[in-house]
């Protein structure tokens, strides 16, 4: 399923930049494979596509998550009810674009389960060793590939 998502959304963007006219580095009509293939030939300065479009979709995750916080009640004592219908159309609007930002990083479906294995191990290790501030280090991460 996850695979159909990637495929899904990579339709959906390139959608998204035909109907806009948006244009690559090149002045060709932008499309994700063109951002991908930036990855690939690490053309990752800060000018370069991949960058431009982690930022944007940086920018639209923030967005989305701003949108579900407004529908999250903080009211204990409060007798409303969430609207969960609209919160989980939200959560799919980060994940819409979370899917876009990981095509960005050169990722795809099998890459991200392969990655998502590999920290998961290491936080269920941070878990079973007291993981906190004092003895945090980036170095576990350094080994996920």
């Amino acid at each position: 399923m996850l695979n159909k998502i990637f495929e899904m959304q990579t339709e959906l963007n390139d959608y998204v930049f035909r109907k806009n006219k948006l244009k690559d580095k090149a002045g060709q009509n932008l499309n994700m494979q063109s951002i991908v293939n930036s990855v690939i030939e690490n053309k990752l300065n800060v000018n370069e596509l991949p960058n431009e479009w982690l930022m944007n979709y940086s920018k639209a995750i923030q967005e989305e998550l701003i949108e579900l916080d407004e529908e999250l009640l903080w009211k204990w004592w409060s007798k409303d009810e969430i609207d969960i219908q609209n919160i989980r159309v939200e959560l799919i609007d980060i994940l819409h674009f979370l899917i876009s930002a990981m095509m960005c990083a050169g990722l795809d479906a099998e890459k991200v389960f392969d990655i998502y294995k590999q920290k998961h191990a290491i936080n269920l290790k941070r878990q079973d060793t007291n993981y906190k501030k004092e003895t945090k280090t980036e170095d576990d991460n350094r080994s996920i590939s």
